[in-house]
């Protein structure tokens, strides 16, 4: 394996740890947090509409909303002007939590860049840009995508 991949890697697992740790306080499971994030910016999203949101697929999202909803963080209700589709909204817990999580996170951002210098921080930008820009064209594994929108 390669340095920059190891590398990567390495700290693509201990951010990804330090993440879970800090949304497990609050109840969520890894994941269901960027849920949150886009149901915060706009409840009532149909399933279809946060997975294109999180790039992720509509059935990884339905199974995450089914997760969400059994741990009480959202609930599903039909559109009222068309009965086909499903609206995800938010539990008042769910809103509850939205300080604290996002607190968490300014939190863990703080910790991964506390001791890059900002030309360090902006090249990273840069450099995290370009390699999701070279993968994101690739089919989704669907079981990544599942796991990744859930937890």
């Amino acid at each position: 394996m390669s340095e920059v991949i190891a590398l990567f890697t390495r700290a693509s697992k201990l951010l990804r740890g330090a993440a879970d740790r800090a949304v497990s306080q609050h109840g969520v499971r890894l994941g269901q947090n960027l849920v949150l994030e886009v149901l915060w910016e706009s409840d009532g999203l149909t399933p279809g509409e946060v997975a294109q949101r999180l790039h992720v697929s509509t059935p990884a999202m339905v199974q995450a909303a089914t997760r969400m909803e059994a741990a009480g963080l959202l609930t599903r209700r039909r559109d009222p002007d068309d009965a086909r589709l499903v609206r995800l909204y938010l539990t008042e817990h769910a809103r509850s939590i939205r300080e604290p999580m996002q607190a968490a996170r300014a939190e863990l951002h703080r910790r991964a860049t506390a001791r890059l210098s900002p030309d360090e921080l902006r090249h990273l930008r840069s450099a995290l840009t370009k390699i999701i820009q070279e993968f994101a064209e690739d089919p989704p594994d669907e079981d990544h995508a599942a796991e990744d929108s859930q937890g």
